[in-house]
């Protein structure tokens, strides 16, 4: 049985008495794979992402993830702050109080692993939307994280850029043996994935085999 890298129980949340997000969520995702979550707009599952990254406190439940987690938003211009790509990268490592050599190094490993090392003096203005996220990404391999958590990363690309990017994300699960979590309303993108949880008014009723689940969702 392979260890965990993400294990929710009986997770609770609500905004306000009478509006539960999540009920009673239970999920299980095994270290080193590349999962989805799949459901309906409304069904939860930013918060259950915002749960999972420590941006929201759950009031019932238990939540057990590998640390660090790097959060890459929807829109990456929500992320990145620094004027130029290098710089964007290195600002996630402030706190952990590295040398200037130190910090260099990570910076050249994140952006070669996103394929954009030749693009660390270039000003973030300039960058395609595709190549924005991968910065986002580069961001969080630099901080060394354990868990990727991408909420629709593809939602504001072209659909050539969508699939280069799921591609490229599954082969740094694989190659780095991180862990990933994507939100996706895309089919198509399942065939990427090692396994997907499907939430529907805040309950999790489905999860395993990406192609069932797939199956399930085209039969809808």
């Amino acid at each position: 049985m392979k260890q965990s890298a993400i294990r929710v129980h009986d997770l609770n949340f609500s905004w306000h008495p009478n509006g539960t997000v999540l009920d009673a969520c239970s999920l299980s995702i095994p270290r080193g794979e590349f999962w989805m979550l799949l459901g309906t707009n409304g069904s939860g599952k930013s918060t259950l992402l915002k749960l999972l990254a420590g941006l929201l406190t759950p009031q019932g439940g238990e939540i057990d993830i590998l640390q660090p987690v790097g959060f890459v938003f929807q829109n990456p211009d929500h992320q990145l702050v620094m004027p130029t790509v290098g710089a964007d990268v290195a600002f996630g490592l402030v706190a952990e109080q590295l040398s200037d050599e130190a910090v260099m190094e990570r910076v050249r490993e994140a952006l070669q692993a996103v394929n954009l090392l030749e693009f660390q003096r270039r000003p973030i203005y300039a960058l395609s939307g595709g190549q924005k996220q991968r910065i986002a990404i580069a961001g969080a391999l630099a901080r060394h994280s354990e868990v990727l958590i991408l909420d629709e990363p593809t939602a504001l690309l072209d659909p050539d850029t969508q699939i280069e990017l799921v591609a490229q994300v599954r082969n740094l699960v694989k190659s780095r043996g991180i862990t990933a979590l994507w939100v996706t309303h895309r089919l198509n993108e399942l065939d990427y994935c090692d396994g997907a949880v499907l939430l529907e008014g805040g309950r999790i009723v489905d999860q395993g085999e990406p192609e069932r689940l797939k199956q399930r969702l085209m039969q809808h």
